[in-house]
């Protein structure tokens, strides 16, 4: 990966939070610390993805995170339809990436669309 972390403003901390643990879960990754108003989520202790509550909230931002196989692309998008997002994709192959190029998209409390992909095929 070239970029070490990415930080995100967000209109409600709380809601934010608690949507974005329970929808990275089946990911493995894991809110890791909060500090000064802001949580960092990750893997192996290492936080990659942070969130605050600032403004101006980012209006429009596209945040993929990588899924180790399809079925965690399934959980991911039932966790997110189940903490309030809304359908922005269903899982499946989206070939005009590329042949196994596996993805699922919802839209987020603040409007962002949020992906988890799996480039590898099915097992």
């Amino acid at each position: 990966m070239c970029i070490d972390h990415i930080g995100l403003s967000v209109s409600h901390y709380k809601t934010s939070k608690e949507f974005f643990c329970s929808i990275l879960e089946p990911l493995g990754i894991q809110l890791i610390t909060e500090t000064h108003g802001w949580a960092g989520f990750g893997k192996d202790a290492k936080p990659s993805f942070w969130l605050g509550e600032k403004i101006p909230v980012q209006q429009g931002m596209h945040l993929a995170f990588v899924a180790e196989n399809r079925e965690q692309v399934r959980q991911f998008y039932q966790a997110a339809l189940a903490a309030g997002a809304t359908d922005h994709g269903a899982p499946g192959i989206r070939e005009y990436y590329h042949p196994n190029y596996y993805g699922a998209f919802v839209i987020g409390p603040d409007g962002h669309n949020i992906e988890a992909v799996c480039h590898q095929p099915e097992a």
